[in-house]
């Protein structure tokens, strides 16, 4: 058991924490939750024995093995599958010590090693290795590369590698998902649930955190409280508990309702009822934490286009790739090669990216025989209101996609055609990080919009939460999610039609994430969005595609389908026997086709009495919305507004499962007509 009694840490002069008392027990799988600069990871130092607790005790038993991940990775010529061994420093030894006893002929101490490795259950640690960096995406002719070889996030999933390689009684990871596409994240997802001792992890991603987690330790205010369950658990007790503490309520009932007209708008997009569905079961995992989100600290929304034009953007048989020297092991590290900076990056910094990776500006005159092409007859296109989400491994070329779609990368084959009152707000992977130090978000802005007043850049800048002096402060202080965000308000401020969105989520905590997810549904524009947040891709887009293998294609499911999509690949997929026997005797036919004519009108009978029931549970809540709205009722006895918010609560509970059979019914009915 690791326990904290009257814990305070401290780190410069900032007081992090305080009077922290907690006791997580064996076994228990804690996700560590708060806003960024909480204290998450400096109490993981503490725990490491990095820093000392400044006031309290932290207890850690005597002989606790505790497997961490490394922040660096030095540029090694070991062999990857030998450098995650490493992380077994006992077995890697054994096994050093049994090469080098055979190798000078030493009979007894080869003995002796073989027995340690055999006493260690060892002689399948290789193959536990390969199985390691297989789950987390490396191919197997990676395995045996130097791994000097590999780019900096390829090296973050080798030292992530090497820590579940070593035996330990406490785990920690900090941001673990943060260089890992959707594959892997659901890959180490399953891996955790299996992992027996005690794990603290570090995540902004509410469904890695829904999938592994069974306690969350949340961070706020310098104190931190224990819960029970996972983050969904989580988000609901302590909204019960601020609902008890603070009396927003009209403004919880306006979120609500707010929530409420994403299920409708979705519902009402009858050809895409499996979407909807998903998106459904998301929002109840929301039910319920309206206080939560009223106390978000930050808000913000994209501003409506100017133009909406139908047919946005499409690729007509393309091919996608770079110039030969710029291709690398992972193509979201590759620096825009093509064309000039985009809004938000210096010119000068992306000379220098270029200088640094052997590119001139001239590669973008090259002939195809120069290039490597990615991905091969690509019909990919945005229509408006479309709301696409790419799934995919790293590597595979989404960003690759991504770039040649905002005409960052040429066309090596076939046609890029884009409508005249195209308006591209593009999140690139390097975004953040080209940010000009020594600069403010004032100083970006302006230079966007060199014409604009003043004030009206200030006023721009503050509805992005860089109010007062924050606007005039360097970017070189703040945060990465604070860069993150003003990458965000320098794109929106072109009032774009289409966002094309790559990883915006890496450097944003959760309640940033859930602020994005709320602006990019009340975006009436379109969405294209890479992102291995599954929470963020389920409420936010209607539709994905797959790439891989070379490939662009539509996934025919929802993020679930995905999940078990990716478990059972490799099996053959169970044919669907949709055809009905048909029967030879015409009379025969004919009963059955007024059975199945019948079945369908019962169907629908079903249907409208489902929308009727609906649409009068919409007028009793409007009703008691119209007596919330009267502020006379917050000065009367407290058991009527009570007693609202209970009524409310089963009205919407009823709604809920009212919505679930509607679309169930649909999907029936789709299924019965096709």
């Amino acid at each position: 058991m690791i326990a904290f009694r009257d814990f305070a840490l401290r780190r410069g002069g900032r007081l992090l924490l305080e009077g922290v008392d907690a006791a997580l027990h064996d076994g228990w799988k804690v996700g560590v939750a708060g806003r960024n600069g909480s204290g998450k990871s400096s109490l993981f130092a503490a725990i490491l024995g990095d820093v000392e607790a400044d006031a309290g005790v932290l207890d850690v038993p005597a002989g606790l093995r505790i497997a961490s991940v490394a922040q660096e990775t030095p540029a090694l010529p070991d062999p990857a599958i030998d450098y995650v061994l490493g992380g077994d420093v006992e077995l890697a030894a054994a096994l050093t010590d049994e090469a080098r006893a055979q190798a000078a002929n030493e009979h007894a101490a080869a003995v002796a090693a073989h027995h340690r490795i055999d006493a260690l259950g060892g002689y399948d640690g290789r193959a536990r290795a390969g199985k390691l960096l297989h789950g987390l995406g490396f191919k197997p002719g990676e395995h045996e590369k130097p791994v000097a070889s590999f780019s900096g996030g390829w090296r973050g999933r080798l030292n992530l590698a090497r820590a579940l390689m070593a035996p330990s009684d406490l785990l920690l990871l900090d941001e673990p998902t943060n260089h890992l596409d959707l594959d892997a994240v659901l890959w180490l997802e399953q891996w955790l649930r299996r992992y027996p001792r005690t794990l603290l992890v570090i995540s902004h991603d509410r469904e890695f955190l829904d999938g592994t987690v069974d306690h969350v330790l949340h961070f706020e205010q310098g104190g931190a409280r224990l819960y029970a369950g996972n983050y969904s658990d989580f988000e609901r007790q302590r909204a019960e508990r601020l609902h008890q503490q603070q009396a927003a309520f009209v403004r919880e009932q306006a979120e609500r309702a707010h929530l409420q007209s994403f299920v409708d708008r979705f519902r009402a997009q009858a050809t895409k009822a499996r979407q909807a569905q998903s998106r459904l079961k998301r929002l109840e995992k929301l039910a319920g934490t309206e206080a939560v989100r009223v106390e978000r600290a930050f808000e913000f929304r994209f501003p409506e286009p100017e133009r909406l034009p139908q047919s946005m953007v499409k690729l007509e048989h393309v091919g996608c790739g770079y110039p030969e020297r710029s291709v690398a092991r992972d193509d979201a590290e590759i620096c825009d090669a093509v064309i000039p900076a985009q809004a938000g990056i210096h010119d000068a910094f992306v000379a220098k990216i270029k200088m640094d990776s052997g590119l001139r500006r001239n590669d973008a005159n090259r002939g195809v025989k120069d290039c490597v092409e990615i991905l091969t007859d690509v019909r990919f296109g945005v229509q408006a209101g479309d709301r696409i989400g790419l799934l995919g491994p790293n590597g595979a070329g989404k960003s690759t996609l991504v770039k040649t779609l905002v005409g960052e990368l040429p066309a090596q084959a076939g046609e890029r055609i884009a409508h005249k009152d195209l308006a591209i707000g593009y999140f690139a992977q390097h975004t953040v990080e080209s940010l000009r130090a020594g600069e403010s978000p004032f100083d970006h802005l302006r230079e966007l919009a060199p014409d604009a007043a003043p004030q009206a850049l200030r006023d721009w800048l503050g509805k992005w939460h860089f109010a007062g002096d924050r606007a005039f402060e360097s970017v070189e202080g703040f945060s990465g999610g604070e860069r993150a965000r003003l990458a965000l308000a320098l794109i929106a401020w072109g009032k774009p039609n289409l966002l094309v969105l790559d990883e915006p989520t890496n450097h944003l905590d959760l309640d940033m994430r859930g602020a994005l997810a709320d602006a990019l549904n009340d975006y009436p524009g379109a969405l294209v969005l890479v992102a291995h947040d599954r929470h963020l891709l389920g409420l936010v887009c209607d539709s994905f595609w797959r790439v891989a293998d070379g490939c662009v294609e539509p996934f025919d499911g929802d993020l679930d389908d995905y999940a078990r999509w990716l478990r059972g690949r490799g099996n053959e997929p169970a044919e669907r026997d949709d055809a009905r026997p048909q029967t030879a005797d015409p009379r025969a036919r004919r009963r059955e086709a007024a059975a199945e004519r019948e079945r369908q009108r019962a169907l629908r009978k079903g249907l409208d009495k489902v929308e009727a029931r609906m649409a009068k549970i919409d007028a009793a809540l409007a009703a008691l919305q119209e007596r919330l709205a009267d502020p006379a009722i917050y000065t009367g006895p407290t058991a009527v507004l009570a007693g609202i918010g209970r009524e409310q609560n089963v009205l919407r509970e009823e709604k809920a499962t009212l919505e679930a059979e509607w679309l169930q019914r649909f999907e029936e009915l789709e299924a019965a007509t096709a």
